[in-house]
């Protein structure tokens, strides 16, 4: 056990991934690791103002949530409402799963996310430098 307190955001995120990740963070993570989701990057315990997202692709404005029986109890109702309030004012969406579900269904979590990314504004395509840089002739494809 740590016995000493991370004085940034960093250390904390850290400190949450290493030694204090569940069986189902560490089992969804190997899945959306690497891009391997729709090739949609993904950051674990990422800090978010003054919370951290257990799961967030930046890119499509998305969270994911892994919930455990503690979330159940009324206090933490609240608490989890507050975050969602302050976490879906930035523009996120927010999807919540229980452990057991990523443990016991992880295909239909990953299913359920595919669409859900499916259904989010998609990206912006980088302009090339040409176009960034101002020029405006364009090449007409042959006929």
């Amino acid at each position: 056990m740590v016995t000493w307190k991370p004085h940034s955001a960093t250390e904390r995120a850290r400190q949450l991934r290493q030694e204090n990740a569940t069986e189902a963070e560490k089992a969804l993570w190997r899945r959306l690791q690497a891009k391997q989701l729709n090739g949609s990057k993904w950051r674990r315990q990422h800090p978010i103002g003054p919370y951290f997202a257990d799961f967030v692709c930046h890119e499509y404005g998305l969270i994911v949530e892994l919930d455990g029986g503690q979330h159940g109890l009324p206090d933490h109702q609240a608490h989890d409402r507050r975050r969602a309030d302050y976490l879906e004012s930035l523009g996120f969406k927010i999807l919540r799963y229980w452990n057991n579900e990523v443990l016991e269904n992880i295909e239909g979590v990953l299913e359920t996310l595919a669409q859900a990314l499916a259904g989010r504004p998609s990206p912006p395509t980088p302009l090339s430098r040409k176009r960034a840089r101002g020029s405006t002739s364009t090449t007409e494809p042959n006929q």
